[in-house]
């Protein structure tokens, strides 16, 4: 894991530039198991975290939402029986910022 769990989010502002694809591949090396998907061509980091069961995976998404809270940079969550996905990116730029790499890289730590 990279230093980039150790950092904390920049407020993002709408004129924030967004990562090229040169710094998104970069920063993936940081991230392993994380993904990048394209909805509506916007790119989006994207990950899936297993558990045995719903309550584990519940608890799990509350940890990522308190996470969330705490560095006020907020992801899409999908909760199932056994699963949770995670999407970080930056609403305001419509692409990934460094922040939700930060933010990726912090919720592999949880």
């Amino acid at each position: 894991m990279s230093v980039l769990h150790e950092q904390t989010c920049s407020a993002c502002h709408a004129d924030a530039p967004k990562l090229t694809e040169k710094e998104i591949k970069q920063h993936l090396n940081h991230v392993p198991e994380w993904t990048v998907k394209y909805i509506e061509s916007i790119p989006v980091l994207t990950r899936v975290f297993e558990f045995k069961d719903f309550a584990q995976a519940l608890s799990f998404t509350n940890r990522v939402g308190e996470l969330a809270e705490q560095e006020q940079h907020h992801p899409k969550i999908v909760t199932e029986w056994g699963k949770v996905s995670v999407d970080w990116w930056t609403h305001k730029i419509k692409g990934l910022h460094t922040n939700d790499f930060i933010m990726a890289a912090k919720t592999s730590l949880l």
